[in-house]
């Protein structure tokens, strides 16, 4: 057995044997995308920034929004992260959840103090647009008992309610029907 010398374990202690922070916080990314909550929980317990941003300038509470994990979304909120986070498309954590039929999530990030009527830039929605147009009713309950204005419209001035009835989805229409 070789044994490692006493220098050399003191030397990497002061220069950081642990991962450098970008590692880190690009780390904290791509555990959050996955959800992996014990390697959230390590990083999170390493000072690690828990805004972090990718090049596209998603966070970790962005990513585990768009993933559903719920386990997730409530570390990186008890850690600090912004809950109205935005990216270069306007897009947050709650607009990426609403749009991948995570209702539970929706709820929590509405409970956290999430913008209920936030516009992404790209097209104008917001999360329940999405979520009417792309059929996720319980999402479109969770948002409606939140005071969402189904009244907005997006850059083409269209509503939820135009939205849901271009593409089928009558229970959703009924929803929303005055």
């Amino acid at each position: 057995m070789r044994l490692v010398p006493v220098f050399l374990l003191a030397w990497l202690f002061l220069v950081g044997c642990s991962e450098p922070e970008e590692v880190r916080e690009s780390a904290l990314l791509g555990a959050a995308e996955q959800g992996d909550v014990p390697r959230i929980q390590s990083l999170l317990g390493a000072n690690t920034d828990v805004n972090v941003r990718d090049i596209c300038l998603f966070t970790p509470l962005m990513k585990a929004a768009a993933s559903g994990s719920q386990e997730s979304v409530e570390l990186l909120l008890a850690a600090g992260a912004e809950v109205n986070a935005a990216d270069k498309g306007g897009y947050s954590a709650l607009l990426l959840a609403a749009s991948n039929n995570h209702a539970a999530v929706v709820r929590r990030l509405l409970e956290a103090g999430a913008f209920v009527d936030q516009q992404e830039a790209t097209q104008g929605y917001t999360a329940l647009i999405w979520a009417a147009s792309l059929g996720h009713a319980a999402v479109v309950d969770v948002l409606l008992e939140h005071g969402a204005d189904p009244a907005l419209r997006d850059l083409e001035g269209r509503d939820a309610l135009q939205h849901a009835r271009a593409n089928g989805h009558e229970g959703i229409v009924a929803r929303l029907s005055p």
